[in-house]
């Protein structure tokens, strides 16, 4: 089989459906899943466990591309904004309560080891050809970048992606609004793009998801954009959450493997999963 084209979408800041329906019409002549056998009992499924756990029981060098976002520690902060929604910039923030299993505050010298492990297991599954979107956020603390190197430290960073989203309110009038996150391209040395990805640029404009109840998700458009620009194999999220990687590989025709430790989350994810398919067939 070829290898498949990059297939974008233009972003569309609309609700949950609204997206779905439009990416469902934007796909071209669908084309039959290919199935990996030697990841058939892993693929298809959220496993709610964790995530390195699950990740070191999977077969080495099986995984085409992970699209990922973890918990970025916001809460460990030495500002008031994260801790009790002072300053206004993060007063209506969900995330404020943290996640269902995960405060999302731990110590930094923890968080950073734990995010090394996480990396060291996706390496292990990686195939040679394989690639790490890994979604994180820059924050300056006690007058400090952290740029997240490191964690990254050590891995084969290839390049850095914007992701700029659309600004919300800001009520504080000592920051200005923040607007972009990070996307870490890590990979392996015989990764490549798929034909006629490398033509977008470094910087990806798209709406911050909506209608999601998860404290911390991504838009399904920058999961697809990701996803698209690799060829084929099997997609992996070890921070799954509401499911959007896993939705953006049923979009694409990919087979996917989703791990979330949060019951809540994973049952989020399914049903926002049979969402997905009863909009595909009614569209």
């Amino acid at each position: 089989m070829p290898p498949r084209k990059a297939s974008f979408i233009e972003p569309i800041d609309a609700p949950f459906e609204d997206v779905i329906r439009v990416l469902v019409r934007a796909q071209e002549e669908p084309q039959e899943k290919p199935v990996d056998m030697s990841l058939s009992k892993w693929t298809g499924k959220i496993h709610c466990a964790d995530c390195i756990k699950i990740m070191n029981e999977m077969p080495k060098e099986s995984i085409s591309v992970v699209v990922t976002s973890p918990p970025y520690n916001i809460k460990n902060s030495t500002g008031n904004g994260m801790k009790d929604g002072r300053g206004g910039k993060w007063a209506n923030a969900a995330l404020i309560n943290g996640y269902e299993d995960h405060g999302d505050n731990m110590p930094h010298d923890q968080y950073v080891e734990w995010q090394k492990n996480c990396l060291e297991a996706m390496m292990r599954v990686l195939r040679p050809d394989g690639a790490i979107f890994y979604n994180h956020k820059w924050r300056v603390q006690n007058g400090l970048l952290q740029d997240r190197s490191d964690i990254v430290s050590g891995f084969p960073v290839r390049q850095i992606i914007i992701w700029k989203r659309k600004g919300g309110i800001n009520f504080n009038a000592g920051y200005f609004l923040p607007t972009y996150e990070v996307i870490y391209l890590i990979a392996k040395p015989d990764f490549k793009l798929a034909p006629k990805a490398n033509a977008q640029g470094d910087i990806w404009e798209i709406p911050q998801a909506r209608d999601n109840k998860h404290p911390a998700p991504f838009p399904i458009e920058l999961a697809q954009r990701c996803i698209a620009a690799t060829s084929e194999g099997v997609v992996l999220d070890p921070f799954m959450g509401s499911g959007t990687t896993a939705i953006a590989a049923e979009v694409l025709g990919r087979e996917w493997i989703g791990i979330e430790i949060s019951e809540k989350y994973c049952k989020m994810a399914e049903k926002r999963l049979k969402e997905y398919e009863k909009t595909k067939l009614t569209s």
